[in-house]
């Protein structure tokens, strides 16, 4: 099955300026830098692009700006996905009127709903609008799973193709892998190339803001047949992918830490999030400069 956004997503971040405007020029720089080196799609606002800091218009915006500057060179798949079904709706429409391809819709969070709410939640948004969904698995932020059953259940919708899974749960995406034709997608950095090798589309990767070509590398080689070669590439990623999503901070502090040291667009995190510190943008400096290719 040909997965339905590519391979290699980036789970970009989002530009700012330095008095923390939404940087459209940015973001339209780096989106076309990532799909020279390698990236097939992008997955905008979602966790990565500090969401819940940017405002409805600014989200619209982000993703016409980008489809500007890729045209139909990479996918787009837009976040929207509220603790709000309401809400989440509305943004799904927009995304739609913007030039999305397909809609990131996270578990709704905080109010930790019963398994048939979350499954009504997201069946009223994939009713919503003619994109497809990936539905995003990330109980660490949400507070609650997408279970395996209610995500089987999901499946048969026609809209629903597609998991980012970041469970942490690799018995349960194999499951699921074994009884649909859902396309999972990793989102954690570190199970990049094992979800692929069993089955899994690609990864929606945040560290591919820095090493795109890298990581699509990765996939390449085992789709070649050389496992061991995709193994080693894989694991020497594994110092940077620590630094990025292990340091004790949100993956869009340390992203945008060492894409402003690369001269790429980045800019500010917005607060409640605070920036890196130096010794934390030395090190990940570092481990960037040493990566083994």
């Amino acid at each position: 099955m040909t997965p339905p956004f590519g391979r290699t997503l980036c789970a970009m971040i989002t530009p700012f300026t330095r008095s923390g405007a939404l940087d459209l020029d940015g973001a339209q720089h780096l989106a076309a830098h990532l799909v020279a080196q390698g990236c097939d799609g992008f997955v905008l606002s979602g966790t990565t692009g500090e969401s819940p800091t940017t405002t409805d218009a600014e989200k619209s915006a982000l993703i016409a700006a980008v489809r500007e500057a890729v045209a139909d060179r990479a996918s787009i798949v837009a976040g929207v996905g509220t603790a709000d079904t309401r809400h989440t709706v509305g943004l799904a429409r927009e995304a739609e009127k913007a030039g999305a391809d397909g809609l990131l819709v996270v578990a709704p969070y905080y109010s930790r709903p019963p398994q048939e709410a979350i499954e009504a939640h997201f069946r009223e948004i994939a009713d919503a609008t003619g994109l497809p969904l990936m539905l995003y698995d990330i109980p660490v932020r949400t507070g609650v799973r997408i279970e395996p059953e209610t995500i089987l259940r999901l499946s048969e919708h026609p809209a629903v193709v597609a998991v980012k899974d970041c469970s942490h749960d690799f018995l349960a995406a194999q499951k699921v892998l074994d009884r649909t034709e859902l396309a999972y997608y990793a989102g954690c950095d570190e199970h990049n190339l094992a979800l692929y090798a069993v089955g899994g589309a690609g990864y929606v990767s945040t560290v591919a803001n820095v090493i795109p070509k890298h990581l699509r590398e990765v996939l390449d080689a085992f789709d070649a047949g050389d496992a061991p070669r995709a193994a080693r590439l894989q694991q020497r990623a594994t110092p940077l992918i620590e630094a990025i999503m292990s340091a004790g901070l949100p993956g869009a502090v340390t992203t945008k830490a060492l894409l402003n040291t690369l001269a790429l667009p980045a800019g500010p995190v917005r607060a409640p999030l605070r920036p890196a510190d130096p010794g934390t943008t030395d090190e990940l400096r570092s481990r960037y400069e040493n990566l083994p290719t």
